[in-house]
């Protein structure tokens, strides 16, 4: 592999991971809108409410993509146990 299909390479698996990244925290946030937040909070459709379901949609899309590259990476080094 040369240096311009080395740099190509990375350059792809950023955008991957952004756009994982993105679609997860998407998902995230279309399960938490049914997350009965009038519940936990005094006023659950005021701007606190909302930057709070941001930054929880934010968090567990993160985790989420984070571990779907880990099951990716962990599932591609077991090719190396037959070799």
């Amino acid at each position: 592999m040369n240096v311009d299909q080395l740099v190509t390479t990375t350059g792809l698996m950023g955008l991957l991971r952004i756009i994982v990244e993105l679609f997860s925290i998407l998902a995230a946030w279309i399960v938490i809108q049914d997350v009965r937040f009038d519940v936990f909070l005094r006023q659950p459709r005021g701007v606190k409410a909302r930057i709070l379901q941001v930054m929880i949609a934010v968090i567990i899309g993160h985790l989420f993509a984070n571990f779907l590259f880990s099951y990716w990476q962990w599932s591609s080094a077991l090719k190396f146990l037959v070799e």
